[in-house]
């Protein structure tokens, strides 16, 4: 009986003893917990290089100085005073801020335009018909700014204007000036082509799809203002009136419908921060 209560003693003082030491021992940290990396925010800045090729729609008048003054009674009727359609082709480089703001600068070449038109003057002696045949092609830089208005289903529409200048060349311009009643006599007058350049302006909207990440699309309307157009030294048909001319294509505007592309260049894409290393625990 008496080993019995013994070893229960041992045992009680052992357990004692066990949480004495345990007590005594110095509590230990929990785990660090797993690093959790702050949320990296994408950076929408960049360069990027662009192309476009559209239509244009050309708006102007034809301005003759010789027709400034009339005589009284006189009248002119316009017909069919209008440029043909042509090709506009552009590259640009430009800079993407952030996820709204947006700016590059363009050079463009327009393709050659012609003119036609007719005049009906009314005299009080002789009435007279002009026919006119003429054109335009230009050269246009500007320096951009846009708005990028959201993405819904990675399509971003767009605003934007630009300013910068117009470099117009004319053709040669030709009118032929016919006398329908009395002698019937019909003259040609003729005119170099000259160069002019102005300021220009446009403003911009269409909408964009980001295909990828570095590769955009964007289809967009443009009104863009060059200003006027001047010839040069005009003369009749048998050589004589020889002079500055007084053809003049005035408020030349256009409305162009364009498709683009967009690169971002990778050379500037901001890479993301590495991963933090695995967690290592001894023991």
């Amino acid at each position: 009986m008496r080993s019995v209560k013994s070893l229960i003693a041992a045992g009680a003082a052992s357990l004692l003893s066990s949480a004495a030491f345990a007590a005594d021992m110095p509590i230990m940290p929990p785990p660090p917990m797993a690093y959790a990396p702050p949320p990296v925010q994408q950076d929408f800045g960049g360069w990027y290089l662009r192309g476009d090729i559209g239509m244009t729609n050309t708006q102007g008048r034809l301005h003759v100085n010789a027709y400034d003054t009339l005589p009284a009674g006189a009248t002119i009727n316009h017909l069919g005073h209008s440029f043909d359609s042509g090709m506009v082709y552009g590259l640009g480089v430009g800079y993407q801020f952030n996820n709204w703001f947006r700016a590059d600068i363009t050079g463009e070449y327009r393709s050659k335009v012609s003119f036609n038109g007719t005049d009906f003057a009314t005299f009080p002696t002789n009435p007279l018909a002009d026919a006119y045949h003429g054109g335009y092609q230009a050269w246009v830089g500007l320096v951009n700014v846009y708005a990028d208005l959201g993405t819904w289903w990675c399509l971003t529409p767009f605003i934007g204007a630009g300013v910068g200048a117009a470099s117009i060349k004319t053709t040669a311009f030709s009118d032929v000036a016919t006398f329908p009643s009395g002698s019937g006599l019909t003259g040609t007058f003729v005119a170099d082509g000259a160069t002019k350049t102005n300021l220009a302006w446009a403003v911009h909207a269409g909408v964009a799809y980001k295909v990828t990440n570095n590769f955009t699309v964007e289809l967009a309307y443009r009104y863009l203002d060059m200003g006027t157009a001047k010839h040069g030294n005009g003369r009749s048909f048998d050589g004589t009136n020889t002079g500055p001319s007084s053809f003049e294509f005035r408020d030349l505007t256009s409305q162009d419908v364009k498709l683009g592309v967009r690169f971002a260049l990778p050379c500037c894409d901001v890479p993301p921060p590495p991963p933090p290393p695995p967690l290592i625990r001894k023991g």
